[in-house]
């Protein structure tokens, strides 16, 4: 593993603050998994991703054991320090150096935060159930700090060429925000939805304007990300955020 096997944010966060999303090279697992798949429960061996979590914390230099969570899809958010091993949560805070902060997505839009000042960190997973169920505003209420004062970065999720999805979906959405109804384009009888603009309409109604990220798509580029809706079986990446000690 090595540094074209990740991608570094380009945000003004402090020079203390590091986060990286992984992509699917680097590793050792195969198959549908090739090669970088740091998730458990997916049915790749698990000697393959024991090895790859391995080799994410020497090539990161990570200070400590990422908190991996248990992904439900939902809008919970755990204190990393507090929280057990595996919790069920969509996102996690570290308010202390040398605590690392992790989620792990194959199409869900990974949102990583932090305060202007460097004290306090969240990475959040936020697929479309997680975004219509608020999940980026419980991350928000749990840092305990005004928008203005955070910066946000959206790592890869699946573009809007490619997310299709029902009226259904549409329809939660703009129950919550009618404004909504501008990250939906028709196609066929369906809708292309855009993760992206939703999670920034989210992040400007919580008065967070610094915004970053958002410009891959997981679905169009299978040499470099996993995607669930191109693939099906497949691996997932991770996107991790601590303060260096």
């Amino acid at each position: 593993m090595n540094a074209n096997d990740w991608i570094t944010p380009d945000w003004p966060a402090p020079s203390w603050v590091q986060a990286v999303t992984t992509t699917r090279s680097g590793g050792v697992s195969e198959g549908p998994y090739a090669s970088f798949n740091l998730a458990t429960h997916v049915g790749d061996d698990p000697v393959a991703v024991i090895e790859n979590r391995r080799r994410l914390r020497a090539a990161l230099g990570l200070p400590a054991e990422p908190l991996w969570l248990t992904q439900v899809h939902g809008r919970g958010i755990v204190e990393v320090g507090e929280a057990s091993p595996e919790a069920e949560a969509d996102g996690a805070v570290a308010r202390s150096r040398g605590q690392v902060c992790a989620v792990l997505t194959a199409d869900c839009l990974p949102v990583l935060l932090c305060d202007r000042a460097g004290t306090c960190v969240a990475a959040v997973h936020a697929g479309w159930r997680g975004l219509a169920g608020g999940v980026i505003e419980a991350a928000v209420q749990a840092l305990g700090l005004p928008g203005s004062s955070l910066i946000a970065w959206l790592g890869p999720a699946i573009g809007p060429r490619a997310f299709e999805v029902g009226d259904e979906v549409r329809a939660i959405f703009i129950s919550r925000d009618p404004t909504a109804s501008g990250a939906f384009q028709p196609q066929g009888g369906r809708w292309h939805a855009d993760l992206y603009q939703l999670a920034r309409r989210q992040l400007a109604c919580l008065d967070v304007a610094a915004v970053y990220g958002g410009e891959w798509c997981t679905h169009a580029d299978a040499e470099r990300f996993y995607s669930y809706r191109r693939d099906g079986r497949t691996g997932r990446m991770a996107t991790l955020i601590w303060m260096e000690g």
